[in-house]
């Protein structure tokens, strides 16, 4: 029986919520569902304001657009990322400039921020990789130092906290995605926590094709029209519909998710204490969402092999990210640094099937095979 990468999760309520949507006859954006998800997570996690958006990197386009990047400004990011953490800065006309990984964990090293840092640095995009927390005591600190903007890909971050507090709760403002590979979905989506109020008029603004529409049908002015720069970053209410319903069983879906993590752990630790691999390191300051679970190989050749014996045992597992200082787009533009750590998860980095119904008997028996595969070596 094959063993895919990911499975989608109904609660249940799917097509109920759906169904009451279609029959309140707004499904258009900001209805009455997008608002319940923006309750649900402005109260849960006491963010300041909450706007659902279509995808993560239509949050972070729109933050490029509130910081108001130019040509030649300078944005620093790591170069172990999705490309979407990248474009809506390029989109602007930033020049990116990328930090290395830490030798142990994806995360970018603070220490490289501080190296990168010039007069033209106008934002640090700091991306918490597996819903684990980047040090953001010392990454807001060097922010406030030099005046420089944070908005934080917390992509992968749901449900996740830095010292006690929430991810996506630090930046001026931070991203989330409700892609169908998170864990919550709506198939595509995300949203926008804006923390420093100094953007909360704006942010709508922009998210309403650039006319202050949310103030008309809030009745604080009698017409609108267009304000500024925007673009059509709403979702239906229709997807709204369909993550609520993955928002009430947030702390269900959790629990299973960290039960399946913490047996994948128990199971592949062996393998780690032979110095065989390298298993996901928990940052001291962090909390794990569980939201994948990966193993480090060695090398290339040795993870291509380990991806050729789980696929002959039906067993789907994936590779991501070619560090965008070395892509096709980017490597000619990039400064020259070398990034040794990102270029060593690029080719080494290996994500093993994880979704909400994955049984015990299915990871033991992709345990069994990565185990074998390195007692045959």
């Amino acid at each position: 029986m094959q063993i895919p990468f990911n499975k989608l999760y109904l609660t249940g309520q799917e097509l109920p919520f759906i169904k009451e949507a279609l029959e309140k006859g707004k499904i258009g954006g900001d209805g009455t569902f997008t608002k319940k998800c923006s309750a649900f997570f402005e109260e849960k996690y006491i963010f300041k304001k909450v706007l659902l958006t279509t995808s993560c990197t239509d949050a972070l386009e729109m933050a490029a657009i509130l910081f108001d990047i130019r040509e030649g400004d300078e944005v620093i990011m790591p170069s172990y990322t999705f490309v979407s953490t990248a474009n809506p800065f390029i989109l602007r006309g930033a020049k990116i400039v990328f930090a290395d990984s830490l030798p142990d964990h994806p995360n970018m090293d603070v220490d490289s921020i501080k190296k990168l840092t010039t007069p033209k640095t106008k934002v640090i995009v700091p991306v918490h990789y597996a819903g684990m927390a980047c040090n953001m005591d010392e990454i807001m600190a060097l922010a406030k130092q030099h005046n420089i903007w944070v908005v934080e890909d917390a992509a992968q971050a749901i449900d996740a906290y830095y010292k006690e507090k929430p991810l996506g709760s630090f930046g001026h403002l931070a991203a989330f995605s409700f892609h169908e590979t998170k864990n919550i979905v709506s198939g595509e989506g995300g949203m926008l926590v804006i923390n420093d109020p100094q953007f909360l008029e704006r942010a709508e603004i922009i998210r309403e094709k650039g006319t202050n529409r949310s103030k008309f049908f809030r009745g604080e002015v009698d017409k609108y029209g267009w304000v500024d720069m925007g673009s059509s970053f709403l979702p239906s209410d229709i997807v709204a519909a369909f993550l609520y319903a993955q928002c009430l069983s947030l702390d269900k879906i959790q629990s299973k998710r960290i039960e399946i993590w913490n047996t994948y752990y128990e199971r592949l630790k062996p393998l780690q204490e032979k110095e065989l691999v390298q298993l996901p390191q928990l940052p001291l300051h962090a909390t794990n969402n569980a939201h994948m679970f990966y193993l480090v190989c060695k090398n290339l050749e040795e993870r291509t092999a380990l991806i050729q014996a789980l696929k002959d045992n039906k067993i789907s597992s994936v590779f991501h990210y070619i560090s965008l200082h070395n892509s096709p787009f980017y490597k000619d533009k990039h400064d020259g640094r070398e990034l040794p750590y990102a270029d060593h998860y690029t080719n080494c980095l290996l994500r093993l099937p994880f979704y909400y119904e994955l049984d015990t008997n299915s990871v033991n028996r992709i345990c069994d095979v990565i185990t074998d595969f390195y007692q045959k070596k």
